[in-house]
């Protein structure tokens, strides 16, 4: 099979590593933030041409809320200004943009901007972009259970009848499908409370390098890595 014929619909990044990219340079952690947008930008570019169809890309869990103060505010200010930045050329590239997570958690001004790029986005289909934003796979499948428990108290749906299908309407990515292939920089091995539920059957693939350092080439090599793989989904 070619790899061609073989592009995952749904790419993952857990991006990690800007930290460490910028203290080998001698400067702060948020600089090492700042070159990162320019590989979020490289790889979106990337996979529109690939044909990926859905690229998701976690950027800040429930967990990093317990960073400095002044690293959260500053990664806040910074997704504002990316977001403002990148309008025009979301929209020529028929991207779709999509955040999702615990969102009340956020300010009124990140959660408007937000939602007018949501909005004026929302006509495009030629790749769906998602962010991950104060999220976290536990924090997700204990708001579905409460949500479906609501649901069955309240008769609107019977204990009996649920099934993974059932449960997987409540999770906040509800209609989107799960990841084909969940890629991990900067050597790190894990998940990291990270699409816990809808990884059950995702290929991964994990790379020493940096995110700051993740451009296109790299994203090639992981989508050429993905094509040679075998996906049984349990079966012989």
């Amino acid at each position: 099979m070619t790899e061609q014929n073989n592009t995952p619909v749904h790419v993952s990044f857990i991006m990690d590593g800007n930290g460490r990219w910028a203290k080998a340079r001698g400067k702060d952690r948020i600089y090492g933030h700042f070159e990162g947008v320019e590989s979020v930008r490289a790889c979106t570019e990337a996979a529109v041409e690939a044909g990926v169809k859905y690229l998701s890309l976690f950027a800040f869990s429930e967990e990093n809320w317990n960073r400095p103060a002044a690293e959260v505010e500053t990664l806040m200010g910074l997704m504002m200004r990316s977001i403002e930045k990148e309008v025009d050329t979301l929209m020529k590239n028929g991207v779709r943009f999509v955040v999702l997570g615990n969102l009340g958690r956020l300010s009124e001004g990140l959660q408007s901007a937000i939602a007018g790029l949501m909005e004026k986005t929302s006509i495009c289909e030629r790749m769906t972009l998602i962010v991950f934003l104060s999220y976290s796979g536990k924090w997700d499948i204990l708001q579905a259970s409460r949500r479906l428990a609501e649901d069955v108290a309240a008769g609107k749906v019977k204990a009996e009848n649920v099934d993974q299908d059932t449960f997987s309407q409540y999770l906040i990515t509800a209609g989107v499908p799960d990841p084909d292939l969940l890629i991990r920089t900067s050597g790190e091995q894990r998940i990291s409370n990270f699409l816990l539920w809808q990884a059950a059957y995702t290929e991964f693939y994990y790379t020493d390098v940096l995110w700051p350092d993740f451009r296109k080439p790299e994203f090639r090599a992981a989508l050429a890595a993905y094509a040679h793989r075998s996906r049984r989904f349990g079966k012989v």
